[in-house]
C-alpha cells in the first residue's frame, strides 16, 4: 500500500515490525462487521499516528463504540484488518490480546469506578492488582496521576463524595496510571454540564499534548469535540495553560464521521466546518 498521507481513506503498510515504536498507533484496513443481518461497518479504513487524536462522530448506531471494541479485541471483524501498535489484533489469542491491552487505557461513559474503593485505590487499581511494581512506586505513580488531573487532595475520598466531573477525571487518572501509549474515550462528557465537561476535555488535551498519548475520542457532543480539536495545552512554568492550537497542531487531531457504517468524512476541524456535504452540515447544525 502507499503512504496513507498520499490519498484519503488509504492505510499504511500494515505488516509486523520489529520496531513497534515506529508503527502507527492504530490501523483499520477495510474493516467490515455485521451482527446477523445488520451491517455495522462497511469497509472502514483509517490510520492513527503516534501522539495524534481521532474524534469519531456519528448518529446513534453508526458504529462509533463498536470501533473501540474492535481495537480492544472484544470483537473481531468479518473482513479486514485491525492493527494496534504494530500488532494485528484480529488474529491474536486471548493471552496475546492481554499484552496489547496492557498498552491501552479506556475511559468509559460513566467512569465505571468501584464504589467501595477510595479515589486512590480506583486510580491505582490496575497497578495494585496487575503489576509487579513495588508498592512505594505504585503509590508515587498514583499520587502523580491524581495531581495531573487536579485531584491530589481527594485521594482518600470515596466516589460517592465526588461530582460527576471529578469521577470522570478519576477514570482518566486510572486509565493513564500504567502509562499506556493509547487512550480510548467512550462518550467521556455525556451527562455533564457544559462547564464541567470542559474540565474533562482539558484533561484529554493535556494527555495528548503533554504526555504524547495517542487517542480516540468517541462522542456526540459537538462542543466538546471542537474544543478538544482546536485547543492546545502547554507548560508555563509550574502551570499548564490552554491556547488556540496553531495551524500545524490542528492537523494532529482529525474528525472521522461515520455514516451508514462508512467513513463519510475524515479531516481536521477547519475542513469539517467548511464541508459542503448537506448531511454533514445538518449534523453539525
Amino acid at each position: 500500500m502507499s503512504d496513507p498521507r498520499e490519498r484519503p481513506g488509504a492505510v499504511a503498510e500494515s505488516r509486523p515490525r520489529n520496531d513497534t515504536a515506529a508503527a502507527p498507533a492504530i490501523v483499520f484496513d477495510d474493516v467490515h462487521l455485521s451482527f446477523d443481518e445488520k451491517v455495522i461497518l462497511r469497509g472502514v479504513s483509517f490510520v492513527l499516528e503516534p501522539g495524534h487524536m481521532k474524534v469519531i462522530l456519528g448518529a446513534s448506531g453508526a458504529g462509533k463504540s463498536t470501533t473501540l471494541r474492535l481495537i480492544l479485541g472484544l470483537l473481531k471483524p468479518d473482513r479486514g484488518e485491525v492493527w494496534v501498535n504494530g500488532r494485528r489484533v484480529d488474529q491474536l489469542s486471548e493471552s496475546e490480546l492481554l499484552e496489547v491491552r496492557a498498552d491501552l487505557g479506556m475511559v468509559f461513559q460513566e467512569g465505571a469506578l468501584f464504589d467501595s474503593f477510595t479515589v486512590r485505590e480506583n486510580a491505582g487499581y490496575r497497578l495494585y492488582e496487575e503489576s509487579r511494581m513495588p508498592l512505594d512506586d505504585v503509590d508515587a505513580r498514583v499520587e502523580e496521576v491524581l495531581g495531573f488531573v487536579g485531584l491530589a487532595d481527594f485521594a482518600d475520598r470515596m466516589p460517592s463524595e465526588l461530582s460527576g466531573g471529578q469521577r470522570r477525571r478519576v477514570a482518566i487518572a486510572r486509565a493513564m496510571a500504567s502509562r499506556p501509549k493509547i487512550l480510548l474515550y467512550d462518550e467521556p462528557t455525556t451527562g455533564l454540564d457544559p462547564i464541567t465537561a470542559l474540565t474533562v476535555d482539558d484533561e484529554i488535551i493535556k494527555l495528548r499534548d503533554l504526555e504524547g498519548v495517542s487517542s480516540i475520542v468517541v462522542t456526540h457532543q459537538l462542543r466538546d469535540a471542537f474544543h478538544i480539536a482546536t485547543r492546545m495545552a502547554r507548560r508555563a512554568g509550574p502551570r499548564v495553560e490552554f491556547i488556540d492550537a496553531p495551524p500545524e497542531r490542528l492537523q494532529q487531531t482529525e474528525f472521522i464521521m461515520l455514516r451508514d457504517g462508512q467513513v463519510a468524512f475524515e479531516g481536521p476541524a477547519d475542513a469539517l466546518r467548511r464541508t459542503g456535504d448537506q448531511y454533514l452540515r445538518a449534523f453539525l447544525s
